[in-house]
């Protein structure tokens, strides 16, 4: 965000927060909401896009229908006449799209699964300008009833929160997403945590705040401070993979941490040196969260 719009947001906060603090509140919740322009690329991002068409080109192309639109989800099938080892469903961050999962997506297809991946809503090839947690777990879900059940489910950034979420059945009237493993990269572990960094960059005040914490709970039909990821993997005893840079500028290492103390049944592998977006191309993560993932398509297999 520019340094003067910013400044200027900022300030309005600042006033809205004396005067005005369910008005600022909701607009706050909705700014938190709003994706990129998909049509905005930055220089890096484009040629991201246009390095991997002939990769895009191979998948199957379906369109799902959602309560917030059409969720674009492409499906990668491993090369003909190969044995399948099952199938993954691979969920993006935010500012992020499938075509950025590219590294993650060919190591899983190599070793003989189906994956599945999702552009959630406001990203990628899917539809809208808005996401929630409540759309992009909806998104996942409606992925599960079409190519479920998952060996298991990869996430990047607030993809790797979407996938805890849909597989504890965090949002009301949507079924737990059934997946034997998760594989969670760079991904922030505390809702909360993101909500008060948000607001600290905008100078949303305390009134303003709980206005967006009881949107958050109008939505989802449970309260903010619920959406706790390794209090939730504590529930779930889901075997968990976390990846994780101690480098990561956008989500902190901490949050690495705090999913790990969720119980033996998470293992944590340090990424050194890989940042938040880096991570994703490096072929020994790649190679990590496929072999945590073989044993159990191995055993299904035979």
């Amino acid at each position: 965000m520019a340094p003067f719009r910013l400044k200027v947001i900022r300030t309005m906060f600042s006033v809205g927060e004396r005067v005005a603090p369910a008005l600022t509140g909701r607009a706050a919740f909705e700014l938190f909401c709003r994706t990129p322009n998909v049509k905005r690329l930055t220089a890096g991002e484009r040629r991201a896009v246009s390095n991997a068409v002939d990769f895009m080109a191979e998948a199957r192309h379906h369109r799902l229908k959602t309560g917030s639109g059409c969720v674009a989800v492409h499906e990668f099938r491993p090369e003909p006449g190969r044995a399948r080892a099952g199938t993954v469903l691979v969920i993006h961050g935010w500012r992020s799209r499938t075509e950025y999962m590219r590294a993650l997506i060919e190591g899983f297809r190599d070793a003989d699964y189906k994956v599945v991946s999702i552009d959630l809503p406001g990203h990628g090839q899917s539809t809208g300008r808005r996401l929630t947690m409540v759309s992009a777990v909806e998104a996942a879900s409606q992925a599960a009833q079409w190519f479920g059940p998952f060996e298991a489910v990869i996430g990047h950034s607030f993809g790797g929160a979407v996938a805890v979420n849909a597989a504890v059945g965090s949002i009301d009237g949507l079924q737990k997403l059934v997946a034997k493993r998760l594989v969670l990269v760079a991904a922030p572990s505390s809702l909360p945590l993101v909500f008060d960094g948000f607001s600290q960059m905008l100078n949303v005040g305390p009134r303003s705040r709980t206005v967006m914490a009881g949107r958050v709970k109008r939505i989802a039909g449970r309260p903010l401070s619920d959406f706790v990821g390794d209090r939730q993997l504590a529930a779930t005893q889901v075997p968990t993979l976390v990846i994780h840079a101690p480098d990561d500028r956008e989500v902190s290492a901490e949050q690495a941490k705090l999913y790990a103390d969720a119980g033996p049944h998470v293992e944590l592998y340090w990424a050194d040196g890989l940042g938040h977006r880096r991570i994703l191309s490096d072929p020994a993560v790649v190679e990590r969260a496929v072999s945590f993932v073989e044993p159990v398509a191995k055993v299904a297999l035979h």
